[in-house]
């Protein structure tokens, strides 16, 4: 569950005054399931939302979110690895996880309804979350343009302003120390974006893939009688114009993916052209060696460097004996996601060091 998702089900909750207990993943130590920022909200009647851990202390967080939500006092509980005894709580993995237990209610936490607007609105917001004994409970919310609760003077207050600032421009999540204090500072950003380009039957797969995976998705193509909704169901953008055109009037960050799905020279050539003068974090385009060949030819014969070719996925997707749309959906997916984490695709297997990052 996402934590648009999660802050969805909990808004409504609060809206209702209904107190409800929200568990955070604050730290992680070794390999564990869930990383800083997994959550799971229990209301008062023990309706459960979200997960910790995948299912390895949900029953023992469950037990301890009741309580907190009858005696009001918030919990920073440590889950380490279970032992021999099969009804022992804690993490099979190998790792260590701190979590985070608080009561919601407008009493404790009234800018909660907030948070969770500017989540679900998709507006950068970073929370903060006080750990430590002197600031146990503290809630402080901060976006580009304010600060709730409004800001004191206190330099420890302006500080971990400053801090939040600093970490919601990277898209960090992490605990930290200011003057003394610990807080649990966590970063909420738009959804990555997705732009395919080609109404084809392995784009309409590839919008599915990437919805699953939590990326806005626009689908671009030229031809309007194959970009429409009806083919394109789960779009979230439906964009009928020249694909060029189109990428080099939109905003293009290193969190954007680009997929060239066209598998047509007259579109692919200047589309890429265009692609790979942004900041786009990924680059990929459909076609065999041999297309491929000839799209670096002309690439190059249109002025293109060495260097922004090296950024281009192409073939697009991993070696994986794909086929079929579906089949080639998952393969784009998972060079993205070995993309953004600079992996090596290889089996886990071949491997050494954490399973998940």
């Amino acid at each position: 569950m996402s934590a648009r998702e999660l802050f969805s089900a909990t808004s409504r909750w609060f809206a209702a005054r209904r107190p409800f207990a929200l568990v955070t993943v604050v730290r992680i130590f070794g390999s564990a399931p869930r990383g800083p920022g997994a959550a799971m909200a229990i209301s008062g009647d023990g309706t459960v939302v979200g997960s910790v851990s995948g299912g390895c202390i949900e029953g023992a967080v469950y037990e301890t979110a009741m309580h907190v939500i009858k005696d009001g006092s918030p919990v920073l509980a440590h889950y380490g690895v279970s032992d021999e005894d099969a009804f022992a709580v804690g993490l099979t993995c190998g790792g260590d996880i701190d979590v985070y237990i608080e009561r919601i209610d407008a009493g404790r936490h009234p800018h909660f309804a907030d948070l969770a607007r500017d989540v679900a609105g998709g507006v950068p917001v970073a929370s903060a979350t006080g750990l430590s004994d002197d600031v146990l409970g503290d809630h402080v919310i901060v976006t580009e343009g304010a600060v709730l609760p409004p800001s004191h003077p206190e330099a420890s207050a302006v500080a971990l302003v400053a801090e939040m600032r600093a970490m919601l421009k990277s898209g960090t999540t992490a605990v930290v120390t200011v003057d003394g204090g610990r807080y649990f500072v966590e970063t909420f950003l738009p959804p990555p974006r997705m732009l395919i380009f080609g109404a084809t039957d392995f784009a309409a797969a590839l919008v599915r893939a990437a919805k699953l995976l939590g990326y806005h998705v626009v689908l671009c193509d030229a031809r309007a009688v194959f970009a429409t909704r009806e083919r394109f169901p789960e779009a979230d953008e439906i964009i009928v114009d020249q694909p060029y055109r189109y990428l080099g009037g939109v905003e293009v960050d290193e969190r954007t993916a680009v997929c060239v799905l066209t598998h047509d020279p007259k579109f692919d050539i200047p589309l890429l052209e265009t692609a790979l003068a942004t900041p786009a974090g990924y680059i990929g385009a459909l076609g065999s060696r041999r297309t491929h060949a000839k799209r670096l030819a002309a690439l190059r014969a249109a002025g293109v460097s060495t260097e922004a070719l090296n950024r281009l996925h192409s073939p697009i997707g991993l070696d994986i004996g794909s086929s079929t749309p579906e089949e080639t959906a998952i393969s784009i997916m998972a060079e993205i996601i070995a993309s953004r984490h600079a992996a090596s695709g290889r089996p886990l297997r071949e491997t050494a060091g954490p399973v998940r990052r």
